[in-house]
């Protein structure tokens, strides 16, 4: 199985849509939090025909319409500030913040551990879990990034966005 990992769009519409031809290929969508904007989502869900699962991050300011706009759509859930949930025959968290997913990850509960917010790529693996940050999308501090994460091998592999 691949599940596509990214964070911190922040309403570069542009990025994403470069982003969505290479997401595709995986068979689900992990998202840590910053669309910003409720149409960001929107652009996100109408370009990933499989399974979207989402926190919140510190950007998101309309979350009503954020969850209106899920709502809308099959392929999305939001799952507020934290995601507990099985994919795959893994169990993911997902959150915003790097310093929960640090701790997260070193309870080993987890086998993979996904969060965004300070904009840095960053993969380690902490006992089993696998603790990474798909960098920001948004391209604004440098490399625009997202992670295929193969569940068969256990391998993260980074594509950047041009």
């Amino acid at each position: 199985m691949l599940v596509a990992v990214c964070s911190d769009i922040h309403d570069n519409i542009w990025r994403l849509e470069a982003a969505l031809p290479a997401m595709s290929r995986a068979d689900a969508l992990l998202f840590c939090g910053d669309f910003c904007a409720p149409f960001t989502l929107s652009q996100l869900a109408r370009g990933f025909e499989g399974p979207i699962h989402a926190v919140f991050g510190n950007n998101d300011g309309d979350q009503r319409l954020l969850l209106q706009v899920a709502g809308e759509v099959a392929n999305v859930t939001l799952h507020g500030q934290f995601a507990d949930l099985s994919l795959g025959g893994w169990r993911i968290a997902l959150t915003h913040y790097p310093e929960i997913g640090k701790a997260v990850a070193q309870g080993g509960v987890f086998d993979l551990v996904c969060y965004g917010h300070d904009h840095l790529l960053h993969q380690e693996a902490i006992g089993r879990t696998l603790l990474i940050n798909p960098g920001e999308l948004m391209g604004r501090f440098g490399r625009s990034t997202f992670n295929i994460v193969n569940f068969d091998d256990r391998s993260v592999r980074v594509v950047d966005v041009e």
